[in-house]
């Protein structure tokens, strides 16, 4: 066993060595090295001792601040004191190392006690002959219950469903369904509302575990239950679930299969990771870094960041082109060259703000109808008086800077045009790629971007080479 810790040096900061975070929050790195010691020696008991009171989320943090081998260790430590459910607070890279590591039969015997979604989660990015492996050594009732979730589409509602659920029929009194709720053992560890079926398992109505613990005993379940239910089909996208959450301030919903039938039911923390998954995937593909994530190797963050930056470098080319149609233009007057820059680099700002506020738009469903019309005028309004506000202000301080009044009138103007465009591309081209079914978080920044850099540079070089007679 070890040794005592309380005479273990403190960092010159204060840190607690005992202490799992520190006073920033973040993991304390003198509790971590004291696993790793623990881990490192087989100290079995003592790492029961440090790892027990934390939370699964906080096992995950542990998990991730650890390497391959030492996560593994700590695994087969805590045996079967380890919480699977911590695999699911980890990077997907994260994850899926440990999991290769681990013994199929070791994994099963994890998944077993895990409720059905985040089976599913831990089980869906396997290797087909690993993931049968292991739902073969479940008992029959829960790998027919995980092999259903798992035949639905990835990011669908079905596959994010868990399929413990509580379903009583209408003519169940209140005491009944409290005695069946006392006495069964095996009912889900959380839930908020309990289903009303037929006898096809058909939604008939809800019953709210406030509304049922408030009504006396002889009341009949149809007498209390609520008909005006919302369900989620198992096959809709997991992000259209999450509105309904939003619109209707959900905290559970009943999922149901083609023939609406109940087979599952998601609960708001689902829906809580479904929203940060969403929203994080769309700022990663906005920045063209795909499912990029921290814990990647090198060689894999390298590999998810070249087809962007291909891409961009074709772009790149374009731009160039277009300059290299005014080369005599710019030599005739260098003052061309420091200022298109300003045009092109205020444009595509002004581009992006405007493509932000359209992809959100988008992903909240806000442009219907006459909505998408009145934004793309107040857009291209927006261009235009932000156009002018700028041309007046680059043309003042350009006609300044250089002595050249007709520099700055130029400039002002390719600086409106610009600006004008930047705003009705950064509506349009999201528009047109949702339309077109692309994922505009995906290729709008590429595309405004070089709209206008490509008009920013043409408007500005073309109308200098046409007001000086450059030509």
């Amino acid at each position: 066993m070890s040794d005592d810790h309380t005479d273990s040096p403190v960092e010159p900061s204060g840190i607690d060595p005992d202490a799992f975070r520190d006073a920033e929050d973040r993991i304390n790195p003198l509790w971590i090295e004291r696993l790793r010691a623990h881990l490192a020696a087989g100290e079995t008991g003592d790492v029961a001792d440090m790892m027990t009171p934390l939370h699964a989320a906080d096992t995950g943090d542990v998990l991730e601040a650890l390497d391959n081998p030492e996560r593994l260790a700590l695994v087969l430590a805590l045996g079967d004191a380890f919480d699977y459910s911590a695999l699911t607070e980890v990077d997907e890279s994260v994850r899926l190392g440990l999991m290769e590591l681990l013994p199929n039969a070791e994994i099963a015997r994890g998944v077993a006690n895990l409720d059905s979604d985040d089976a599913v989660y831990l089980l869906e990015d396997l290797e087909e002959e690993d993931r049968d492996a292991i739902l073969a050594q479940l008992p029959p009732f829960e790998r027919l219950s995980l092999k259903r979730s798992l035949d639905f589409p990835e990011e669908s509602a079905g596959r994010r469903m868990q399929t413990e659920f509580i379903a009583i029929p209408p003519f169940w009194t209140v005491g009944q369904t409290i005695d069946y709720l006392r006495a069964e053992k095996d009912l889900p560890d959380e839930f908020y509302q309990i289903y009303v079926v037929d006898a096809s398992y058909h939604v008939l109505g809800i019953v709210p575990l406030d509304k049922l613990l408030r009504t006396r005993r002889p009341v009949k379940i149809e007498a209390i239950m609520n008909t005006n239910v919302v369900l989620v089909d198992a096959m809709e996208d997991q992000e259209e679930a999450a509105r309904d959450f939003e619109r209707y301030d959900l905290v559970e919903v009943g999922v149901v299969d083609e023939n609406k039938r109940l087979v599952g039911v998601l609960t708001v923390d689902d829906i809580v990771d479904v929203i940060h998954e969403e929203a994080d995937e769309d700022i990663r593909l906005m920045a063209g870094v795909g499912d990029e994530e921290v814990s990647d190797s090198t060689f894999d963050t390298v590999k998810s960041r070249v087809p962007w930056l291909v891409v961009n470098l074709i772009t790149a080319v374009l731009v160039s082109l277009v300059i290299g149609l005014f080369n005599a233009t710019i030599e005739q007057m260098v003052a061309l060259a420091v200022l298109m820059p300003i045009v092109a680099s205020m444009g595509g700002n002004a581009g992006t703000q405007t493509m932000t506020v359209t992809v959100r738009a988008l992903a909240m469903r806000e442009l219907e109808g006459r909505r998408r019309r009145r934004l793309v005028t107040r857009e291209m309004v927006v261009g235009f008086l932000n156009g002018v506000i700028f041309a007046v202000l680059v043309g003042v301080v350009t006609a300044l800077r250089f002595g050249n009044i007709d520099l700055g009138i130029v400039i002002g103007m390719a600086m409106t045009i610009n600006m004008i465009v930047a705003g009705t591309a950064g509506i349009l081209i999201p528009l047109t790629l949702h339309k077109l079914k692309a994922d505009p978080a995906v290729a709008s920044a590429v595309f405004v971007t070089t709209v206008t850099d490509v008009v920013g540079f043409f408007a500005f070089l073309a109308l200098a080479g046409l007001w000086f007679g450059l030509f």
